[in-house]
């Protein structure tokens, strides 16, 4: 094992899960949780710190300010943490509230927006908010997840060449869409080398990125309420939107044989399983396929893991498809 310094040194790349025993799927699962932030979002917390470090734009006595519903909020509060910065998270109420605790246990300061925007989310809304606090404070850096090609090519260098050399045979690979940074870090990849690989970008169902109409969602990760500028649809071949009562099924279809995996990784697996069996489930072909795992699932306990939650907030899904209550 290594001996690091830093947080952000320590990221588990080649770790797959085979879901054909699992759920019988012709998939394999890149788990990208298994570093200290617990998410795909530490690479691109990194890639954007280090490039504004390399611009000037962070500085000694700067404060990072960024909007997020989670993951790259606990990421950048880790770097932030180990560098010296002082950070400032800008989320909404679908955070989990494991989430918030674990950037304030690093020190973070957490403002939750709680007016939605006119698409019925809270990004909009997160985002004036961020873009005021900066113009008010000088010291006050967005990073802006959302437009910063560091995010992208943090997959672009990092994600899709580990993907590529594990897997030089791959035919689909499914990724989620938030801010599409993985999405177009990863597309770009195998675009630019003329490799024929088929890129499934997979939505959540109300979300708007890709031209969905917007309704309620209450999984915090993917899926967006205004359109983030990285995306450009030309390098993707296809489009899964993914309903939040598929992805508690997958979860929790997931966690019964051992994997606990988060919010988002189960709305990709969904997706992914979806798109296969549409295509392949009639002529039994399975094709090398991919999905990436952006996160795990502990921070999820107090949402899609929790029977009073799923209980107020998704009351039609089938009891089967809830955990099992306890006992005294």
């Amino acid at each position: 094992m290594p001996i690091i310094t830093s947080p952000q040194d320590f990221n588990v790349e080649d770790l797959y899960v085979d879901l054909r025993p699992v759920l019988d799927v012709p998939l394999f699962l890149k788990c990208e949780g298994f570093n200290f932030a617990g998410s795909v979002k530490l690479k691109a917390a990194a890639a954007m710190v280090e490039a504004a470090e390399r611009d000037g734009v962070l500085r000694p006595g700067s404060t990072i300010v960024e909007s997020s519903s989670g993951n790259l909020g606990i990421a950048l509060s880790i770097i932030a943490a180990d560098r010296g910065y002082r950070f400032l998270c800008v989320t909404d109420p679908r955070c989990n509230p494991a989430s918030m605790r674990v950037m304030r246990a690093l020190g973070a300061e957490v403002l939750v927006i709680g007016h939605q925007d006119a698409n019925g989310g809270y990004l909009a809304s997160r985002i004036d908010h961020v873009r005021r606090l900066c113009a008010d404070r000088s010291d006050h850096v967005w990073l802006n997840q959302y437009a910063n090609r560091n995010n992208w090519l943090a997959h672009y260098n990092g994600t899709a060449p580990a993907i590529d050399r594990r897997f030089p045979d791959l035919e689909v690979l499914f990724v989620g869409a938030g801010t599409t940074g993985t999405l177009m870090g990863c597309a770009r990849y195998f675009r630019e080398r003329g490799r024929p690989v088929t890129i499934v970008a997979i939505d959540a169902v109300g979300s708007v990125t890709f031209g969905g109409i917007p309704e309620r969602r209450m999984v915090p990760g993917l899926g967006t309420s205004a359109r983030p500028a990285l995306v450009d649809e030309s390098y993707v071949d296809d489009i899964v939107h993914v309903a939040e009562p598929d992805t508690i099924r997958t979860v929790h279809r997931l966690s019964a044989r051992g994997f606990l995996f988060g919010g988002s990784t189960g709305t990709v697996v969904s997706g992914a399983a979806s798109w296969l069996a549409a295509r392949h489930a009639a002529d039994g072909r399975r094709p090398v396929a991919v999905a990436i795992a952006p996160d795990l699932g502990e921070r999820y306990l107090d949402s899609i893991y929790d029977e009073g939650w799923l209980a107020e907030h998704f009351p039609d899904l089938p009891a089967d498809h809830l955990p099992a209550p306890t006992t005294a």
